[in-house]
């Protein structure tokens, strides 16, 4: 249906008069006039009764006419939709309970004016796809290459925790050195070769010489922390910000590693060209931060992701 028209016969409605709704629309009676024949021809009826005292509806008029407002509503929801300024900021996080999200959380309450979409896509490579297409204003990611006209700044340098149950080699330690872990082994069920959080415990099991066990199902977190609780010999990794619960009863330890701290370095990433207002609060309200001493951070040539963590619920996004 052309829109046109109908906010032609909205106009009409509102003026009482063709050329009062001429002049509200700033073109001709005659405009107004082909547009309205148009419309009633498009719909098989009459819209208006002329008369001299004006134009009048008819009863398909009368019918018509709030389905014809609702029209043009919807269509002004449509633009603002997906005009900079006034549609929310969508931002891609890797998961709603890893870091990224709180950066993104503490954001919101700092700036409570704007508006949010968060999504949470699969890995690096959909994420700056969706940069690319569009479909997203900014990605919380680790990155170390990127393609032409997506950008990056570094907001956050993670450290990684060991995470063991009670009876483990490690519990009682509060903090090991990664070479301690050298011969044990790390427990990452449902982990996905090919992707950036595979890459990245696959170096750093290759720099510190522990062994990386993706084998076995994967039901989510809260089987994984069973076995972890119970296991004398396992143990997995996690974010120091990643937010867990579990029963008192497992009495899990999460092991600080220090000398070096291994650290996955979050970047928040945008297209250079978008021009979305809050995407510049965002960016301005994160910063730049340098990174820490005494950290290891693996290479990951050419690729771009997340933080790496186990601990997620789903197959098999729970290799993150």
């Amino acid at each position: 249906m052309d829109l046109d028209a109908v906010r032609t016969f909205v106009a009409v409605v509102d003026a009482g008069r063709f050329q009062r709704a001429a002049e509200d629309l700033s073109i001709t009676q005659q405009a107004v006039s082909k547009r309205i024949a148009a419309l009633e021809r498009d719909l098989g009826v009459r819209l208006f009764a002329r008369s001299a005292r004006g134009a009048g509806l008819t009863v398909d008029g009368e019918a018509f006419l709030p389905h014809a407002r609702d029209l043009l509503d919807a269509a002004r929801r449509a633009v603002a939709s997906v005009r900079p300024g006034r549609r929310a900021l969508r931002v891609d996080v890797i998961g709603r309970d890893l870091a990224p999200a709180d950066l993104l959380r503490d954001f919101h309450h700092a700036h409570p004016e704007v508006g949010l979409r968060v999504v949470t896509l699969y890995d690096a490579d959909a994420a700056i796809a969706a940069l690319r297409a569009g479909t997203i204003d900014a990605s919380f990611r680790a990155v170390t290459a990127l393609p032409a006209g997506v950008e990056a700044v570094r907001v956050l340098d993670e450290p990684i925790q060991l995470l063991t149950g009670p009876h483990h080699e490690f519990a009682g330690a509060g903090a090991v050195p990664p070479t301690a872990l050298a011969g044990h082994r790390i427990w990452m069920p449902g982990i996905t070769a090919g992707t950036e959080w595979g890459a990245f415990y696959d170096e750093f099991a290759a720099a510190f010489g522990f062994a990386l066990d993706p084998v076995g199902p994967h039901y989510g977190t809260e089987p994984l922390l069973d076995v972890i609780a119970r296991s004398a010999d396992l143990a997995t990794f996690v974010g120091d910000q990643t937010r867990l619960l579990w029963p008192a009863e497992h009495d899990l330890r999460r092991v600080d590693l220090h000398h070096p701290t291994p650290v996955y370095p979050h970047s928040v990433l945008w297209r250079a060209d978008n021009p979305h207002p809050a995407l510049a609060a965002l960016r301005g309200y994160l910063g730049a931060r340098p990174a820490l001493p005494d950290t290891w951070t693996p290479r990951l040539t050419g690729r771009a992701g997340g933080l790496p963590s186990p601990l997620r619920t789903g197959a098999p996004r729970s290799a993150r």
